[in-house]
């Protein structure tokens, strides 16, 4: 393990997601495990708010979904663009890492690097340039001065560019260690040979309008169908009060987890997921848990995506990883609780069709550097080494 002393350059940490947040959080309790004493700055959520110094700006307007639903949101996102730089500037920071949130984060480097072209910026996460628009690659290469990225293959769309790329693996993998889940069920009061179906409805409060109703109505159906079967639904931690607040008068039985520590058992335990396309589904395949996925959009957007940006054949890393439909997706108009259900229905009255998405699953998982090195610590060394 890299060891400094008393290193004197502070970092600056951006995040305008949750998901951003809780990795610039990992990678700065890695900072300090490797001896770094400087302060750490930070604009973003309350992950980071435990271990740096917070600038206040509050970004959670960010969180939107959708090219359309992001023009609507370009004044907050230049207003906190602004507001985020100005504050790098006054810190004192010499060392910004961008995290995730590839528009936000691209006009806070932009902007300081206008400013100060001597501050070192560095990509913590960048955008999918394999699913839509490559052109992206150009752009941050000429924003940034490093890229952290997540798979192999994202390499080359930067080699052209120049721009000093590292590959650091998925943080979702680094997290989801396999857990015990017949203990969950036990300790839940479930019985051995009930069916749990775990919903997974987003991280994004327009993931909670748009994605979550299907989910949840595909689960209501799956449970009509059969006595034995038992729903558990996960809302991520940053969505919880949207989501009850969408949906009030879920069924009495239904488990609803309030613990976050929690979600792995959850996700261990079920015997199907049914799950927003995201990061979670890496998580899920970790605890051996086959799953239907898929996502829902605006209409515009979805339309100029689809026919225009979309580039990649699968929008699920487990099925990119595999070259195939290992996990079944569901996209926009085929996103419904009809087919949610109906799919799931098939697996759950299947086990080997079960058993077989499980072990294709794995498979995909291993492609994707499952069993590495914990990301934040690799990020931790990198950031030091530079």
């Amino acid at each position: 393990m890299m060891q400094v002393q008393s290193l004197s350059r502070d970092f600056y940490f951006v995040t305008a997601e949750a998901s951003g947040d809780l990795l610039a959080a990992e990678t700065i309790v890695a900072l300090r495990a490797r001896g770094l004493e400087a302060p750490i700055h930070a604009t973003g959520g309350r992950e980071m708010s435990k271990h740096a110094v917070m600038s206040g700006i509050d970004t959670a307007p960010l969180s939107v979904l959708g090219l359309w639903e992001g023009v609507r949101a370009y004044g907050d996102v230049t207003r906190l663009a602004d507001a985020t730089a100005a504050d790098i500037l006054s810190s004192g920071a010499r060392h910004v890492v961008l995290v995730d949130s590839w528009g936000f984060c691209l006009r806070v480097a932009q902007r300081v690097r206008a400013s100060d072209p001597a501050i070192k910026l560095t990509k913590l996460i960048g955008p999918q340039v394999w699913a839509t628009r490559a052109g992206r690659a150009k752009t941050l290469a000429g924003a940034v001065d490093h890229l952290l990225c997540i798979h192999d293959f994202e390499v080359p769309y930067y080699t052209p560019y120049g721009l000093d790329v590292r590959v650091i693996g998925h943080p979702a993998l680094s997290r989801a260690e396999r857990v015990d889940g017949a203990r969950y069920r036990e300790a839940s009061g479930l019985s051995s040979d009930a069916q749990l179906i775990a919903i997974f409805p987003g991280s994004r409060t327009l993931e909670i309008m748009r994605v979550a109703p299907p989910l949840i109505e595909a689960g209501r159906r799956l449970v009509s169908a059969a006595p034995n079967r038992r729903v558990i639904v996960a809302p991520a931690r940053g969505v919880s009060d949207a989501f009850y607040n969408r949906f009030p008068n879920l069924p009495e039985d239904w488990i609803c987890l309030e613990d976050e520590e929690e979600r792995f058992d959850a996700m261990a335990a079920a015997d199907i997921a049914l799950a927003c396309s995201g990061t979670v589904t890496s998580e899920i395949a970790v605890q051996s848990t086959p799953m239907i996925t898929g996502y829902r959009t605006g209409a515009v957007t979805w339309s100029l995506v689809r026919h225009v940006l979309m580039k990649a054949k699968y929008i699920t890393l487990l099925n990119m990883a595999a070259g195939r439909m290992v996990v079944p997706e569901l996209l926009q108009g085929s996103f419904c609780a009809e087919a949610i259900a109906g799919l799931a229905e098939e697996l759950l009255g299947d086990k080997g069709a079960r058993e077989g998405q499980i072990a294709a699953q794995n498979e995909a998982l291993i492609k994707m550097g499952y069993g590495g090195q914990p990301t934040p610590e690799l990020a931790a060394e990198i950031l030091l080494s530079l």
